[in-house]
């Protein structure tokens, strides 16, 4: 009896609460009315950032979930959830005045919903904003979406954004549920072909240089069209499809360099502070390198520098560093005047911070010494170009030799014969003739003096190289005949002087080469077809997109900067390189010479005998260097191996073996696209890899990652430690070298500091190349370093995720041996007598963006961001 009287009921050894589910559940496995009914929630979150003043109502951005496993009999796609809108708008940072938020969503779907795989995303907001990351929670775990894209309002895109999250596949591979969304994304990207393309297009396609000319401003600023003909050959840009020049109707109009506005497919826009940063840095140092007495600046054959103490005081922290007159005038054309005033309050806060070129920070003449010449080849901002000297006297494509007698030269190899020497790989050469010699009569009637050059220069038994001669030369009255001028090293008095003189020309030659080609052509411009077409071919889907998109991050943006104020008709280069407007021609002729199967690293030092064969197959590069102390070499190689153990490891985890390559539709598709319409000039080459093999694969995408990365890195991030005082590495000459008898050469011996001061570039011309070596020398604020990735979660694998761990941990070991090797006293090329230690293949993997923004002369990006 209980206490109410009532007989008691028997007792169950069940509780009464597991009693019930076990009721449901039994019930519910035999009515499936009941089953469908049970439902799930999804939770949502969403890291956007935004340039707004205010945050974005989340009920304006709306969101629907794909599966990835369970097929929507009605669609032939994964199911499709009801939309969800953001709410609880977290602000989580702020920086340079964008704002970063958190939002969230639940939505609910039915228990055979699946696993979810992609979303989509809708904007109603009048304004676009920038979607880092996503992440749905599910009962049992995480899936995470890497979008790093600027999301714009519907009214303009007329379509909902899609994603796809952070697990990998092959085509063959593709769940059932994914299949058509993958195949309709590519189609997107892909686009007609037609029309102008808008600031939200998220469209891919191919165009030719057709824009760096501008006819409409009259005849002078008319350009050939590079790409597209025999005579003119060049990899391919992204297409604009803006309407044709009126005057010139090959070639496209050309946008205004207004506030840096020209068209990139949105997702190859600059993040949300980029932008700014990138104009800050610009106006910074246009600003401080060109405001004094700045309204005479701009003219031709400006005043020159009249004394080094004079041209010193361009890096004074005294310098007037206002905005103000004509400087403030046409800046306000270019940025907004809210930015303007706070680039101006930032400059008055910063003042006196700009670094010295490190090239004179110790020794303010060091640049002047034949040693730090000769150690700038191999360990200075473009190593790239000298070659081991195996026939001599040198001679061009036509037989004309070399006027070098080897007499001259065979006394100062410290007891070798010439022969003996070029033997035992010693005597090396600085090359700048062949490529110039066309030119020379065209360039010399334009107000500049160049010749071609070669250097010649001996390894001594310290490792260091010591310069030899050099050979000047001008074209003659027909194609095989040449002027030739041969100096020789000399410590004082007025041979030492004209050696000077000719120093200067040579350097002047490896400025032009190293901006006009190493770095702009074997960089930028051949890896844009690359991105066009794995965007175009490779579903985000695709472990190779997934491999090689960090590499790509920014490349396009800054590329197409550079045609708007760059390389274009009247632009910098045009303005501060001596080959003048015919600058891209002779880039243009130098693309006939590329092979992309010799720009890894080890075939690039093969072909410049700088390193011979190896028959060790337990030496992982293959290869002997001839020259040990060869900083850019030899911190490159342990590069080059990382990365490629790094490319080969993840190709072999989606690779079980080449048949699985050679039926890879979408790799098969991007192989092809790249050869017949990126660098469709070079389809009939016979060099290209066929993309049959798994070595082939990994060989291709190892040279791919190192251009746009360590090879862009040591080519960049140097040049305002050595480019950044003019005399070091002067971008034209406006004196030849004087003929004794000759009014110049009496003016010569008067005062030689003076005459070589009025031999390089005048005020401006220095100016404007120093403010733009200062900028492209400076690493962003969101650089990611190689061996890092914008978020943890970047790629759905445990396993690749943890050998990319193991990657990394090699960088950081390698950056570990670079730094003894730089303490090393027996390697004198790691510092010379400008005392600045080898760091730009310094991977920086530990640091942060944020910490290694700025000029630091180390790091090595991801990809070619500046």
């Amino acid at each position: 009896m209980n206490i109410n009287g009532m007989p008691k009921k028997a007792s169950s050894s069940v509780p009464k609460w597991h009693s019930s589910s076990v009721t449901t559940k039994m019930l519910n496995n035999f009515n499936p009315i009941c089953q469908a009914t049970q439902q799930s929630t999804l939770k949502g979150k969403f890291v956007i950032t935004h340039n707004h003043s205010k945050s974005i109502p989340g009920k304006l951005i709306s969101v629907q979930i794909y599966s990835g496993t369970e097929v929507d009999p009605e669609t032939g796609k994964g199911k499709l959830s009801e939309k969800a809108c953001f709410k609880q708008g977290e602000s989580i940072k702020h920086s340079h005045d964008a704002q970063t938020m958190i939002y969230k969503i639940k939505i609910h779907v039915d228990s055979h919903f699946g696993t979810p795989r992609a979303f989509v995303i809708q904007n109603q907001h009048k304004k676009k904003f920038f979607l880092q990351s996503a992440s749905i929670e599910t009962n049992d775990r995480i899936i995470h979406f890497d979008c790093n894209s600027w999301i714009y309002p519907i009214k303009k895109t007329k379509s909902d954004r899609l994603f796809f999250s952070n697990r990998c596949c092959l085509p063959s591979h593709t769940p059932r549920a994914l299949v058509e969304l993958r195949k309709e994304e590519l189609d997107r990207l892909r686009g007609n072909g037609m029309g102008e393309r808008k600031e939200w297009d998220r469209i891919y396609d191919y165009d030719c240089y057709n824009d760096l000319g501008d006819p409409d401003k009259g005849p002078e600023h008319l350009r050939p069209v590079l790409g597209g003909s025999r005579l003119f050959p060049y990899p391919r840009r992204g297409r604009t499809g803006r309407k044709h020049s009126t005057a010139g109707p090959s070639c496209e109009s050309r946008p205004q360099p207004i506030n840096f506005d020209i068209h990139v497919p949105s997702d190859e826009r600059f993040g949300p502070n980029k932008l700014k940063e990138l104009k800050s840095n610009c106006v910074h140092a246009m600003v401080h390198f060109l405001s004094p007495k700045a309204e005479l600046l701009p003219r031709r054959n400006s005043a020159n520098f009249q004394s080094f103490e004079e041209l010193l005081d361009m890096f004074s922290s005294n310098r007037n560093q206002k905005i103000e007159g004509w400087m403030r005038d046409n800046l306000k054309k270019l940025i907004p005047v809210e930015h303007l005033k706070e680039i101006n309050h930032a400059m008055k806060e910063n003042r006196g911070q700009l670094a010295i070129p490190q090239i004179i920070s110790e020794n303010e003449w060091a640049w002047k010494d034949d040693m730090e010449f000769g150690r700038q080849m191999i360990a200075g901002t473009h190593p790239t170009r000298i070659q081991c000297l195996t026939t001599f006297p040198p001679q061009n494509k036509f037989g004309i030799q070399s006027s070098i007698k080897q007499s001259i030269i065979e006394q100062k190899l410290e007891g070798w014969t010439l022969s003996q020497a070029m033997e035992h790989g010693r005597i090396f050469m600085l090359d700048h003739h062949d490529f110039l010699i066309p030119y020379l009569n065209r360039i010399n009637a334009n107000g500049v003096c160049a010749y071609a050059s070669r250097t010649l220069l001996f390894l001594r038994s310290d490792g260091m190289l010591k310069p030899l001669t050099i050979e000047l030369s001008l074209p003659g009255q027909s194609p095989h005949l040449e002027i030739h001028r041969v100096f020789l090293p000399a410590k004082q008095g007025t041979q030492a002087a004209l050696w000077q003189l000719a120093k200067a020309h040579v350097l002047a030659n490896d400025a032009v080469y190293h901006q006009l080609i190493s770095h702009w052509l074997y960089t930028h411009a051949v890896v844009e077809p690359f991105i066009i077409a794995t965007k175009r071919r490779l579903s985000v889907m695709h472990p190779i997109h997934r491999l090689l998109n960090p590499h790509f991050k920014d490349t396009m943006h800054i590329n197409a900067l550079a045609r708007l104020i760059l390389i274009n008709s009247g632009g910098i280069f045009e303005r501060i390189l001596f080959p003048g407007e015919i600058c891209m021609q002779i880039s243009c002729d130098l693309y006939k010479e590329w092979r992309f199967n010799e720009q890894g690293l080890p075939a690039d030092l093969l072909k410049r005998g700088m390193a011979v064969k190896d028959p060790d197959k337990n030496n992982p590069t293959r290869i002997q260097l001839l020259l040990l102390d060869y900083p850019y070499a030899t911190d490159g190689l342990e590069i080059w191996v990382a990365i490629k153990e790094w490319v080969k490891d993840f190709c072999s985890f989606f690779y079980k073996d080449n048949e699985a390559i050679e039926g890879d539709v979408e790799l098969q598709a991007w192989w092809s696209e790249i050869r017949t319409q990126g660098h469709g000039d070079k389809y009939n080459d016979i060099w290209w890899y066929q993309m049959t093999t798994l070595s082939n694969l990994v060989e291709s995408l190892t040279t791919l990652i190192w251009i746009a990365s360590a090879k862009h890195a040591s080519l960049n991030y140097g040049q305002y430690a050595y480019n950044g005082f003019p005399p070091n590495r002067p971008m034209l000459c406006r004196k030849f070298v004087p003929l004794e008898g000759t009014v110049e050469f009496g003016e010569f011996l008067k005062d030689p500091d003076k005459f070589f001061l009025k031999m390089l570039p005048d005020r401006f011309e220095m100016s404007l190349a120093a403010a733009l070596v200062d900028v492209l020398s400076r690493h962003t604020c969101d650089e990611v370093y190689l061996g890092c990735q914008q978020s943890p979660g970047w790629i759905d694998n445990e396993v690749i995720q943890n050998r990319f761990a193991e990657f990394k941990q090699e960088l950081k070991e390698i950056q570990t041996r670079i730094m003894q090797r730089n303490r090393d006293p027996k390697l004198k090329n790691r510092r010379g007598p400008a005392n600045i230690e080898y760091t730009l293949l310094y991977p920086d993997t530990s640091s942060s963006s944020a910490s290694a923004s700025g000029i630091t002369g180390r790091g090595i990006p991801n990809s070619i961001s500046i």
